[in-house]
Formats: structure tokens, C-alpha cells, sequence
């Protein structure tokens, strides 16, 4: 089972407000490589409920390097490889919007969300958050530290892959129904 799972943290209410990524890389259903790092918005504007959830402040990242500055490190853990993350709907949004708020060259890659995994996996569940399929699967963590949250999401797709008795990610989607999709900047 082969993929690479990520996850964002954001200072404020905008996409490319990113002040924190991680990617855990797993080959053969083992993780083989994490990265995490704090980000330096393009505006050091953190809103309050942001900081709640996360912790991350102005004063943590002022000195970070900005995503283009880490993007020729990143780029490579993502290009032609199968990207999840837990409600894909925000990370890759997210990272759509760093795309095009610095015109980086784009990744190239198919994602799935590990939400949706999950609900084809084990329907009926009270809950599909990443704090609720931890505590089911008896995993602890930190909840939005981008590194914890994404080996978490990590896990839950190795997990699933077990219960659906595949040994791949893409027979995983086969097998339940779901389609990985492009990775595009609009």
C-alpha cells in the first residue's frame, strides 16, 4: 500500500494562510518518510479561533520560511503519488490556493479523502472526525498538529485497506466505490 497522506493548518479564515503542513509518506503499508514544518503566511494575520484549535501563532512562525521557500522540498512527496487527507476537501483547497496566491508550479497527483474512506468503510459510525476514528482504533495523538493529524490519517486509510482485505490503495477505492481525483489549479 502505497501513498502520501497531508495535512494544513491555516493562521486565518484564508486558504493560503497555511502556517503549518505535514506529509507522511507510506510504502508497503509502512510509513518510510514524515515532514512537517511551520509556514510563514503571505500575512501575519492569525485569527483568534484559528489559534485556539491549533496553538500556532505569529510570533511561532515570524522567522519560518514562506511555502515557496519549502515548495522544491515538498513537491517531490507529492508529484505522481496518491495523496489523502482527512476532509480533502480543505488541504487540497488549501493547497490549490498557495498554487496559485505564489504561481508555483503544480504538483501532479490523484487524491481521496480519508472521510469518505471511512464512511464506505465503517457505515454507521456516530462520527467520521479524525479524533473519533482515533479514539475507535485506540490511537493517540495530538489533534491539529498537522504531523499527528496526518499520521493519524495515515493510519485510518492502512486501516481500512486491512478491514476491506486489500493490499493497495487504489484496490481500496475500487472495492468501495470511490474515485481518486485530479489534482488541479482552477
Amino acid at each position: 500500500m502505497n501513498f502520501v497522506a497531508i495535512d494544513f493548518e491555516t493562521a486565518n479564515r484564508y486558504r493560503s494562510s497555511a502556517c503549518s503542513m505535514a506529509v507522511v509518506t507510506v510504502e508497503k503499508g509502512e510509513v518510510v518518510h514524515t515532514a512537517y514544518h511551520l509556514i510563514r503566511p503571505p500575512v501575519l494575520e492569525f485569527d483568534y479561533w484559528n489559534t485556539k484549535i491549533h496553538g500556532i501563532t505569529a510570533h511561532d512562525v515570524v522567522d519560518q520560511p514562506t511555502f515557496p521557500e519549502l515548495w522544491n522540498e515538498l513537491k517531490p512527496l507529492l508529484d505522481n503519488k496518491v495523496v489523502v487527507a482527512h476532509n480533502a476537501a480543505f488541504d487540497i483547497s488549501v493547497l490549490r490556493s498557495l498554487m496559485t496566491e505564489y504561481q508555483l508550479p503544480t504538483a501532479d497527483f490523484k487524491h481521496a479523502c480519508t472521510v469518505s474512506l471511512a464512511r464506505k468503510v465503517w457505515p454507521g459510525e456516530t462520527s467520521y472526525k479524525l479524533s473519533a476514528l482515533a479514539e475507535r482504533f485506540r490511537l493517540s495523538f495530538k489533534h491539529h498538529h498537522a504531523l499527528d493529524d496526518a499520521c493519524i490519517c495515515a493510519q485510518v486509510a492502512m486501516l481500512a485497506a486491512q478491514s476491506a482485505k486489500t493490499n493497495t490503495f487504489t484496490g481500496l477505492l475500487a472495492k468501495i466505490g470511490l474515485p481518486l481525483k485530479n489534482f488541479k489549479v482552477k
